[in-house]
């Protein structure tokens, strides 16, 4: 265990992830920002993935990196320092389309893309994928049979909670196979248990929105008390305070992406510090 992990933490091991997009990709901004005008918005992609490597290479931190084609293609360099560093890349699509926006063949060649520039980048096979804003649910759960037609070993793409733009409440909290017969692994986002329900305690905006003492006891508990490896995710745009502003977007859009923005890395540091982590592969493949 890394020295500069407190020592009334419990010794479970949690995974960090990160999944890289830009500001202007995000879901709640679709309705403002199609596909076809990417290019002609300010990236700032690279910059806000950099400074995310900084701060784990400062914790001596390892993760894995759920990465959209799209953003590949254009930063190979970034693809190259964290498999230089010791980090795992994964797949999170190429256009970051919902899979329920897509047919069974639109997600195939959507992940095809995706796997073949993530793979020419890396030199590596990639074994991994988050589907973008956690869209696989009970209607698409096609999913998983191409995902391992096409040659992943996991998916991280579900998050047990209940919420309007995404969820399965009752899917398990712990990694499970889909399918009977094995295949797939999937690897849902950490949740903790309180009260007969499952409450968020993975990251994303719920870690900017509640005080970080409460996230750091949620996460501690599901450690201590469940024995759960916790799976954390974050943006690299949740680390850049100076992002241009989306305007023409409902209010609940705009406070669910900018809230305390100026203290998530601050908050992340922390986190790095209070518990260990690492890559999802070196956690949950191992044993499976």
């Amino acid at each position: 265990m890394s020295s500069n992990i407190r020592a009334d933490v419990p010794a479970v091991k949690n995974v960090f992830t990160v999944d890289v997009e830009d500001y202007f990709q995000v879901e709640a901004f679709r309705s403002l920002v199609d596909f076809e005008s990417w290019n002609s918005w300010p990236a700032r992609v690279q910059q806000n993935t950099e400074r995310v490597l900084d701060i784990l290479g400062k914790a001596n931190t390892r993760a894995t990196f759920f990465v959209l084609g799209w953003v590949a293609e254009r930063h190979p360099n970034l693809i190259r320092r964290m498999i230089a560093e010791g980090h795992e890349v994964a797949s999170h699509g190429y256009a970051h389309r919902p899979v329920h926006s897509m047919s069974r063949d639109e997600f195939r060649d959507d992940l095809r893309r995706s796997k073949a520039v993530l793979e020419e980048c890396s030199g590596l096979a990639i074994r991994g994928f988050r589907a973008p804003t956690f869209s696989i649910s009970r209607a698409t759960w096609w999913a998983y049979d191409v995902l391992q037609e096409e040659g992943f070993a996991y998916s991280s793409s579900v998050y047990p909670i209940a919420h309007d733009l995404y969820g399965i409440p009752d899917a398990p909290r712990t990694p499970f196979y889909p399918a009977d017969n094995g295949g797939i692994l999937e690897i849902p986002i950490a949740t903790v248990r309180l009260l007969s329900r499952n409450g968020p305690c993975g990251g994303g905006g719920y870690f900017r929105l509640l005080p970080y003492s409460l996230s750091r006891w949620c996460i501690g508990r599901t450690n201590a008390r469940d024995g759960h490896s916790c799976v954390f995710y974050c943006h690299p745009w949740e680390f850049d305070p100076g992002q241009p502003r989306m305007h023409s977007v409902s209010a609940a859009s705009k406070f669910r992406h900018y809230v305390n923005i100026p203290k998530m890395e601050q908050r992340i540091v922390r986190l790095l510090r209070d518990f260990s982590w690492t890559r999802m592969d070196s956690l949950f493949l191992q044993a499976a």
